[in-house]
């Protein structure tokens, strides 16, 4: 059985912020099967989650602060008010620019991961390329793997793994069960350009997706920009990996 797919909102923020119920309302009806949050511009998130559930749309993870420090009620209470129970977090370059840096990086996610667990919740971490470029000849990612706490889960974004130009199959195999939420996105890899609908670029997914085996229990498109349309950016990629075969969506697409 393929997985289902769902879409990172963060994709769609700028329609979003105008209106966030008829947004949602637009990608339920494309076919996805869950949402990922990624904030709630221009609701919150009791709103959020009485229309996620209307909708019948999945929560399967949502992007949020790491639940410690000042902000730690908040991020908790959220993903309550969503009925979600993967809290996915991340930092950014300066977290990995050492070696000793990423171990105090690796540190403070153990933290959070203590706090998510007693709070009944799963914590992962997402990546973009700088833990795949390396430190002092070491891969942060591979530190990551060593130092995390093992029920720490990896949602992988397969884009900015291959951008780093490194072997997404690789690393997939190597994250093994890991790595159970991938971030499917494509493009040129090239962190300048902007992306493409999923099919549309260099990316070979069938192949990344035959590395992950049968661990993927979600595929979640998310497109951080595109030079056209991002909607129908959108819905293409929903076409192309359910058209395929690669993903399960409560629709045909339109193409087929």
């Amino acid at each position: 059985m393929k997985p289902p797919i769902a879409l990172q909102l963060y994709s769609v923020r700028e329609y979003a912020e105008e209106d966030f119920e008829s947004t949602v309302r637009r990608v339920a009806r494309m076919g996805y099967v869950g949402v990922e949050p990624a904030g709630f511009p221009g609701t919150t998130p009791e709103a959020a989650g009485k229309l996620f559930e209307s909708l019948g749309l999945a929560v399967p993870s949502a992007h949020m602060p790491m639940p410690i420090g000042d902000g730690q009620e908040a991020v908790l209470a959220s993903m309550a008010t969503i009925g979600c129970t993967r809290l996915v977090s991340g930092q950014g370059p300066d977290a990995f620019n050492s070696l000793e840096q990423i171990e105090r990086t690796c540190d403070l996610f153990n933290a959070a991961n203590a706090v998510a667990r007693d709070h009944g919740l799963t914590f992962g971490i997402h990546n973009h390329w700088w833990e795949y470029t390396p430190v002092d000849g070491v891969y942060p990612y591979r530190v990551m793997l060593e130092q995390l706490d093992p029920d720490i889960f990896f949602q992988v974004d397969t884009y900015w793994v291959q951008t780093a130009g490194v072997d997404v199959a690789g690393v997939l195999r190597e994250f093994g069960a890991r790595a159970p939420l991938l971030h499917i996105k494509d493009g040129p890899a090239n962190k300048a350009e902007p992306m493409t609908a999923v099919g549309e670029g260099v990316m070979d997914v069938p192949a990344l997706l035959q590395a992950a085996g049968e661990v993927p229990e979600w595929l979640i498109v998310e497109l951080d920009r595109t030079a056209g349309d991002m909607m129908l950016a959108v819905e293409k990629s929903y076409d192309y990996l359910v058209g395929e075969g690669l993903a399960q969506g409560t629709k045909a697409p339109e193409s087929a």
